[in-house]
């Protein structure tokens, strides 16, 4: 028989012996995950949905892109406002407004963005392949590969442009054979190469600065400052073939987005879901090369984007895993803000960028490294 408590003589009296009254069970809340929004196209279009804090930080940092490349357009000897400086993107402007906008300033700046996007997706490839934060073409060696090929080129071959641009990525496709090679062993693990590629790209800066020492007084000198990482000679006709690869490599990028987030759940699990890890590792490293080497053949090896940019992005994002559109945004960011402080910081001396974001992802390395020596 079930017993009323409230007419239980024991509970109204208050006797030591009966329990006290239970309280109400609190039920805990449980959080399965973010907010995500569903966007449908139309009324009877297709839906999609939207995770919004990605979203919204893409979306905030796109518009920080967009301030930071009118200020970048508006300052310098010549000071025009930002109202000046739209007018004259949409062929309102003056004739010396259209030369210092369109001419000087617009190309520096598409480059720092599409270089910046370029180093972020190159980085958020091989981080998620090695599933390391140190994962990234500058530490394992790619970028040294590359500048060694644009450098016999230069030096040695005395080409131009074009033909600086095919010695980069000669040396970056060589390098990255050489450390695939010497880093397989049933299958790409991410530690080894790692630490291969740190050793290759040791022995390749050694190289480097042999060139350097061993060439003529002026290319020597112009080799360096270019080797520092610098887009003071950014103009269209660096600009223009940067931009055609770039456009060129969009499709090959969305082709290899699903395997690459495969992968970053492990081998494993990426063949139960039908893909071939080997050729598509084969094929991320290809492309993650190429970025690299078009971006040295354009500005010289900029070093610590690749490798601060996706992880930037991951943690504002809040995301569990590194995201080639984000890294390439937060990327695109980070250099653009670098190059103005290069510009800027000791006018009329206008630094090269590398030594800006050297400085940067200096203080980045050694805060990542204390972070994971602290983890393990």
């Amino acid at each position: 028989m079930l017993t009323d408590l409230a007419a239980d003589p024991a509970t109204r009296e208050g006797r030591r012996d009966s329990p006290p009254p239970s309280k109400p069970a609190e039920v805990a809340r449980i959080d399965f995950g973010e907010r995500v929004w569903r966007l449908r196209l139309g009324a009877h279009g297709p839906s999609f949905m939207v995770r919004a804090r990605p979203a919204l930080t893409g979306a905030v940092a796109v518009l920080l892109i967009g301030a930071l490349a009118v200020a970048g357009m508006s300052m310098g000897s010549f000071v025009l406002t930002p109202s000046e400086v739209l007018q004259t993107l949409l062929g309102q402007g003056t004739a010396k407004s259209d030369l210092v906008v369109i001419s000087w300033r617009l190309p520096r700046v598409l480059m720092a963005v599409v270089i910046g996007g370029a180093l972020g997706i190159s980085g958020a490839i091989f981080q998620s392949l090695t599933r390391n934060p140190l994962g990234s073409p500058d530490i394992i060696g790619f970028n040294a590969g590359a500048y060694t090929g644009a450098l016999v080129s230069m030096l040695l071959l005395g080409g131009g442009f074009v033909s600086t641009t095919v010695g980069a990525f000669a040396g970056g496709l060589a390098t990255a054979a050489v450390v695939y090679l010497l880093a397989f062993k049933r299958g790409i693990q991410g530690f080894r190469l790692i630490i291969v590629g740190i050793g290759i790209s040791a022995m390749l800066g050694s190289i480097n600065t042999w060139l350097i020492i061993k060439a003529d007084l002026h290319l020597a000198m112009m080799a360096a400052i270019w080797g520092s990482g610098t887009l003071n000679t950014a103009g269209w006709e660096r600009a223009v073939p940067l931009l055609v690869i770039a456009v060129l490599m969009v499709p090959a990028l969305m082709l290899l987005s699903r395997p690459l987030q495969a992968l970053e759940m492990g081998d494993d699990a990426a063949a139960a879901q039908g893909i071939s890890t080997e050729p598509a590792k084969l094929w991320l490293l290809v492309v993650g090369v190429c970025l690299t080497a078009i971006c040295t053949a354009a500005a010289g090896p900029i070093a610590f984007v690749a490798l601060a940019a996706p992880q930037i992005a991951r943690r504002m994002t809040g995301s569990g895993r590194v995201s080639m559109l984000s890294a390439g945004v937060f990327g695109a960011l980070l250099l653009l803000a670098s190059d103005l402080i290069a510009q800027h910081a000791l006018a009329p001396i206008q630094m090269p960028v590398g030594v800006v974001t050297v400085s940067l992802g200096g203080m980045y390395l050694v805060w990542l490294l204390f972070r994971e020596a602290t983890r393990s």
